[in-house]
């Protein structure tokens, strides 16, 4: 019999401006040690060296870690040109510099390539598995490595600033799976130059924004005091892009052992997701099937937060 996990029973988000020099994994750790929280997790990694929004899901919000790994995000990044690195961000070793600058007409004009359905292949130094192994670590083992490319929503890339002839200051929108690194990159190649990241800071993700966002000095100040409590948000908070139904007592006593439950639906479509209330708690995450939601995630809170 697996040991039980100690810890407070406690649900929400952190929404932590992340600095730079950590990693999105040490980051959740410090947030569940700081709660003393039994589970904690995050919604999409950010590189050691970004900083911006990291929302941490916190006891049964990590149920809810999928809608906004899915969202869309936007990103603030500066590129630098003429040269271009092994990593793709300023960490890495130079593999390759150009004399050449681009007009800012020839960096608005390239943009337009990298919006809509793109193809985009992720940096050799990237979590991607490949037969099993991460890329970094292979790349780091000096191991040559192809990655094929995926598929990407891009939203927007606009030009912000013009810094001078070596940087430039972009805002990107996208959805699941980007890699602005590697953005920077093929915008580079396209515009004959090279390129890498210098600088990148996530300013929201779905509906978490990086100037709600609590320092990482700040939750040390606070830690393991009420008062930290206060910054925690709604466990429903991340399920904002999905439609709210709601359920009867008896359909949420089904829900809750995973059964269909008869839920009240207005302008939710056959097969759609949504999740289903009962005096405003949230029972269920599933898809709406004739007056029914079939849940697939299940809530399960403290007394204290029902």
């Amino acid at each position: 019999m697996g040991r039980k996990r100690k810890g407070r029973d406690i649900s929400g988000w952190l929404i932590v401006d992340k600095p730079a020099g950590i990693t999105s994994t040490a980051v959740v750790n410090k947030v569940r040690w700081a709660f003393g929280a039994k589970k904690a997790g995050h919604a999409g990694t950010l590189d050691p060296e970004a900083t911006g929004v990291l929302a941490v899901a916190l006891g049964e919000a990590t149920k809810t870690v999928p809608y906004i790994t899915d969202a869309l995000k936007s990103y603030e990044f500066t590129v630098r040109f003429g040269v271009a690195t092994n990593t793709d961000d300023a960490e890495g070793e130079a593999i390759a510099s150009s004399d050449l600058r681009p007009s800012d007409e020839d960096i608005k004009s390239a943009l337009g390539s990298f919006v809509g359905d793109i193809q985009q292949v992720p940096p050799k130094f990237s979590a991607v598995k490949i037969d099993g192994q991460r890329a970094y670590k292979l790349a780091r083992d000096g191991e040559e490595i192809e990655l094929s490319a995926r598929p990407l929503w891009v939203e927007s890339l606009v030009m912000l600033d013009r810094e001078d002839q070596d940087h430039v200051l972009l805002e990107l929108t996208c959805g699941k799976g980007g890699y602005v690194r590697s953005i920077a990159r093929d915008l580079g190649e396209a515009l004959g130059c090279y390129g890498h990241v210098r600088e990148l800071r996530r300013i929201w993700s779905g509906p978490f924004e990086a100037k709600d966002g609590i320092s990482l000095e700040t939750v040390d100040e606070l830690a393991k005091t009420p008062e930290l409590d206060t910054h925690l948000r709604p466990l429903t908070e991340g399920l904002a892009d999905l439609p709210e139904v709601k359920c009867t007592p008896e359909g949420a006593a089904r829900l809750r052992n995973g059964n269909p439950g008869m839920v009240i639906a207005h302008d939710v479509e056959f097969g759609e997701a949504c999740w289903a209330s009962l005096d405003g708690e949230p029972i269920a995450v599933g898809v709406f099937k004739a007056g029914e939601l079939h849940p697939n995630r299940v809530f399960v809170l403290p007394p204290s937060e029902g």
